[in-house]
């Protein structure tokens, strides 16, 4: 559910949403750059999902 809150006439979005959309963004323009498929690699690649994953597993 995104969550979104009237402030002074303009619209405050959810955080959350926000950056999906823009990785979904840099999905398609990796995508459309692309000669061929990417490979599942290069959408972890593309995605961050490494430094997502470092980032969860460091103390």
């Amino acid at each position: 559910m995104t969550r979104v809150a009237a402030v002074g006439g303009t619209a405050v979005q959810d955080h959350v949403a926000l950056a999906e959309i823009e990785l979904c963004g840099e999905l398609i323009i990796a995508a459309s750059a692309a000669r061929e498929r990417l490979s599942l690699e290069s959408i972890d690649e593309v995605l961050r999902v490494s430094e997502e994953r470092n980032r969860d597993s460091a103390p």
